[in-house]
């Protein structure tokens, strides 16, 4: 018989604990992107392959879920930027970067509502999303600017409100709307001979 230490056994748990965490927050991102956040949590706990009683566990409250949700999505829009200045152009990262934060913003729009909602778990969350964004753009915006790709009076956080104010486009071509808006908005960016 193996013997298997605490110290093991706490590390298998953690490691369990993480991945229901990942799974449930993958899953809570795809529900809501399709049922909005008022889904059930039978549903993001069946999508994640838990049980509800882990749902509430890690997230005892559905704004818990809801901000968690949004601090990953921010977080892997940011860690984006970083790949696509490794493995493209200064302009074509840009730009790349610009259509990843614009669909960014467009499965987020189920999410504006509880955002707005004066609910306590999600006072810090403007400030994380301009804290995590406005460089990250700043970034990107330098070093386009730096190879003469774009204009250099570009404001970073003029640029994210830009973007925003542009995918809340409705209707049947909302989503052609906004892609066309941002390209002309791309477009407008480049420095001119």
């Amino acid at each position: 018989m193996e013997f298997i230490s605490m110290a093991n056994q706490d590390r298998a748990l953690r490691a369990d604990a993480i991945r229901s965490e990942e799974a449930l927050l993958e899953a809570a991102k795809i529900v809501f992107s399709t049922d909005g956040v008022d889904a059930p949590a039978r549903q993001i706990a069946t999508a994640a392959g838990v049980g509800v009683g882990t749902l509430y566990r890690r997230f005892p409250k559905r704004s818990d879920l809801v901000a968690a949700v949004f601090r990953r999505e921010v977080d892997a829009c940011v860690l984006e930027a970083e790949t696509l200045r490794a493995q493209y152009p200064a302009d074509e990262a840009l730009e790349r970067w610009l259509k990843r934060y614009t669909a960014f913003i467009a499965t987020k729009k189920g999410l504006a509502g509880a955002l707005h909602s004066g609910d306590p778990a999600f006072a810090d969350l403007p400030d994380y999303f301009r804290l995590r964004f406005e460089p990250t753009l700043a970034a990107l915006l330098a070093a386009a600017s730096e190879q003469g790709a774009v204009r250099g009076d570009i404001a970073a956080y003029d640029l994210l409100r830009a973007v925003g104010n542009l995918s809340s486009a409705g209707g049947e071509d909302g989503n052609a709307h906004v892609a066309r808006m941002v390209d002309l908005l791309i477009d407008g960016l480049r420095r001119r001979g």
